[in-house]
């Protein structure tokens, strides 16, 4: 009884602490658009957990997590994407388990903390409020009862008192007293605000009380008892022969063969200038291959891994390491030979994001393979490249946060466009303006040239022109709600500020030259 009663005033005050977080979430995101909103709700989290965790103020490093959390959520500042939302939550997950003291030290094992923390988090609050009714009943419900009520009697009666006196004391609250209106209020109450209540709830317990499941601990229980149970017994020698040494050195020499006739076609056909066969075009026959190459080189780095463990005895042959060093090498020559394929395919048919995704995802498999070799040569352990590949994953998708690539992708298909370079295929117009803002800039200079070199009542002209300037228009009119400004967004206008003033210069200068 004793320990559920020290326990209450933690859930009351985490349950206090979610109640305010879910009325600002209310006030900041129901019926609104997103902005600067979720970066300064991501804030309001971050205060509210170090709020719930008073004992962390004693570490003596404990700035130190705070400003690793900023500088996690300076993408959202930037502009707000499922890409830099998906690194908040993460951050932050990292951030609550850090200060309650559950924080892992490997970076492999924080993956998966993180991973069973966001999988949990809609079942969480629900779990929690179980074993509150649990312990209430242990107690006894009636004096639960009274003692949740007793405590808020006195203050909300005091409360009241005070409020009707400063509202005869002070016109101002008078009047903001008269403002409200219960039947209004109650029209607010409606299912969907509810459940966007209960969704928001759900979301900050986790982070406010960050608990993670107990089913791992009792699978890896379960594997320690069936490990005991079962008798050691021999391994198979047909499997050591398929999968023994002899085989992976047999294989290894196989695999560097086929990969180095692919590698010899790649440089003889795309970068020697052979000629095709007929009826190929180089545009299909680097689009063929950059896909395909990329899930082949993951599969070598799997065989990889699983021939060469560390502490094996293939991965202490010297010719086995060697064989591997050059046939990661060669895999490293594929991916690159894939991203070479991609970029002439694209000088061809233009850029989309599938296609600038490729690219970055191409890299992280080059990025892997070269840390397969480190790992190799310096004898690390298979959990010192898993977390190897992490950071460098989170580099890198941290990094695309701060690229426009709506901007980078219209600029691009813009400048090499048919009616722009005189080569390759017309521009997508209807694709750019999908892009959202991001391709302003690009249409503005496209739309310029084609002023330009066109007629002047070019119906398709004039059509894109208006649709235009009426999505400028339509963009300016929402960024005038405060909750949708972002540092991206800034700049954008800025340009369109500027882009302003200097059509209105150009309109003036006959009439003041005319003077």
């Amino acid at each position: 009884m004793t320990s559920f009663f020290t326990a209450v005033p933690s859930y009351c005050s985490r349950f206090g602490v979610a109640v305010l977080l879910v009325a600002l979430a209310d006030f900041l995101f129901y019926g609104q658009p997103a902005g600067i909103t979720v970066f300064l709700f991501a804030v309001l989290i971050a205060a509210g957990v170090v709020a719930v965790h008073p004992a962390a103020f004693s570490d003596g490093r404990l700035w130190l997590k705070p400003v690793a959390l900023f500088v996690a959520l300076l993408p959202l500042g930037e502009n707000v994407s499922l890409l830099s939302v998906s690194i908040a939550l993460v951050a932050m997950a990292i951030f609550a388990l850090s200060l309650a003291g559950r924080l892992r030290d490997r970076i492999s094992g924080i993956a998966g903390q993180i991973m069973l923390l966001l999988l949990a988090a809609p079942f969480r609050f629900i779990r929690d409020f179980l074993r509150w009714r649990k312990a209430a009943r242990r107690i006894g419900r009636r004096r639960m009862r009274f003692a949740a009520v007793a405590v808020w009697v006195m203050p909300l009666t005091l409360g009241a008192i005070f409020l009707a006196l400063f509202g005869a004391a002070n016109p101002i609250i008078e009047y903001w007293l008269s403002l409200i209106d219960l039947v209004k209020l109650l029209d607010l109450i409606e299912l969907g605000r509810i459940a966007f209540w209960l969704f928001m709830l759900a979301g900050v317990w986790v982070y406010l009380r960050p608990r993670l499941p107990r089913f791992p601990r009792r699978i890896a229980r379960l594997r320690h008892d069936v490990a005991d149970v079962q008798p050691a017994t021999n391994p198979d020698r047909r499997v050591v022969e398929v999968f023994g040494k002899a085989a992976i050195l047999r294989a290894l020499i196989v695999f560097n063969v086929l990969f180095a006739v692919q590698t010899v076609l790649d440089a003889a056909y795309l970068w020697g200038g052979i000629a095709l066969p007929d009826g190929l075009t180089y545009a299909a026959y680097a689009h063929r291959g950059a896909y395909p190459l990329i899930v082949t080189a993951l599969l070598a780095a799997g065989f990889v891994l699983a021939a060469l463990r560390p502490g094996g005895a293939t991965s202490a042959d010297p010719v086995i390491r060697r064989l591997v060093y050059v046939w990661v090498a060669q895999n490293i020559v594929l991916v690159i030979s894939s991203i070479l394929r991609l970029d002439l395919y694209i000088g061809v048919y233009s850029l989309t994001y599938w296609r600038v995704a490729a690219f970055v995802w191409m890299g992280l498999v080059a990025a892997g393979l070269a840390l397969i070799i480190a790992r190799i040569a310096l004898g690390k352990p298979n959990a010192w490249l898993l977390s190897a590949n992490l950071l460098t994953l989170s580099a890198t998708l941290y990094a695309c946060c701060f690229i426009n690539f709506a901007a980078m992708i219209a600029n691009y298909n813009a400048d090499h466009s048919l009616e722009m370079s005189g080569q390759g295929i017309p521009l997508d117009t209807w694709y750019l303006r999908a892009l959202g803002p991001g391709a302003f800039s690009a249409l503005d200079r496209f739309l310029d040239h084609q002023r330009r070199t066109v007629a002047a009542d070019d119906r398709v002209f004039s059509e894109l022109f208006v649709e235009h300037e009426s999505a400028k228009g339509s963009y300016r009119i929402l960024q005038q709600n405060w909750r949708v400004w972002s540092f991206r967004d800034w700049r954008l206008l800025a340009y369109l500020d500027r882009r302003a003033q200097a059509r209105v210069t150009d309109v003036s200068e006959p009439y003041l030259r005319g003077r």
